[in-house]
């Protein structure tokens, strides 16, 4: 079984066993996954040794692109709730050459985000948490946890499904599309006054948006 299998088929079994969190039925597709590794791969932010934070790598289909983009001495941090799916990226960093030759670099902390501790800030976050499948209140809370965590002058990059918020509250009864609202009032409020870039990126299975925030402190 190829490898791009081996994961398609993780991610189809998760999403069936906890769709809330996992949030996807097919790991982010190439193009998808280089709009979320821009700024690391474009280094915006100067020749010094940055830190990376990926919050839900899933199977590793972002971190790919993010480690064949770091400099020697960048370090990165993945952050994955899912059991499975930390297992997938443990075998990766041993086992695969581009991973093997950043474990060094490379730390993976099986927790949510709302486990990490503030002590250190990031230069680069990037997310791939669903969060069009949270409460309102933990989408908040989430924004402002990564807000937080982000170094002055740092980018957060995360994605969502074109038009799925509309698309939900066609199907949806009234709670859930109050929930979708919130979520919606919670990006206009947190996220659109900061964006700084937003890439379309239709070569994907869904069709996504890539939003790129820079807060200022």
């Amino acid at each position: 079984m190829s490898k791009a299998w081996a994961d398609y088929r993780i991610f189809w079994r998760e999403f069936r066993r906890a769709f809330h969190t996992t949030g996807a039925v097919l790991p982010s597709g190439r193009a998808l996954s280089r709009a979320l590794a821009h700024y690391i791969r474009e280094g915006e932010l100067g020749l010094g040794p940055r830190r990376i934070l990926e919050v839900g790598p899933g199977t590793g289909a972002v971190t790919k692109h993010i480690v064949a983009a770091m400099r020697p001495d960048d370090r990165l941090l993945l952050v994955e709730r899912n059991e499975q799916f930390v297992e997938c990226l443990r075998k990766r960093l041993a086992d695969e050459p581009l991973f093997h030759q950043a474990a060094d670099r490379v730390t993976l902390h099986h927790a949510g985000i709302e486990e990490l501790a503030e002590d250190q800030a990031y230069d680069v976050i990037v997310s791939g948490l669903p969060l069009n499948n949270f409460s309102v209140e933990l989408v908040r809370q989430i924004l402002t946890k990564l807000r937080r965590l982000l170094a002055p002058g740092g980018t957060l990059s995360f994605f969502e499904y074109i038009a799925i918020r509309r698309v939900k509250s066609l199907v949806s009864g009234r709670a859930q599309r109050e929930r979708l609202r919130g979520i919606g009032a919670a990006y206009d409020e947190l996220v659109a006054p900061a964006e700084i870039r937003r890439d379309h990126v239709l070569a994907n299975v869904p069709p996504a948006y890539v939003h790129h925030v820079r807060w200022e402190k």
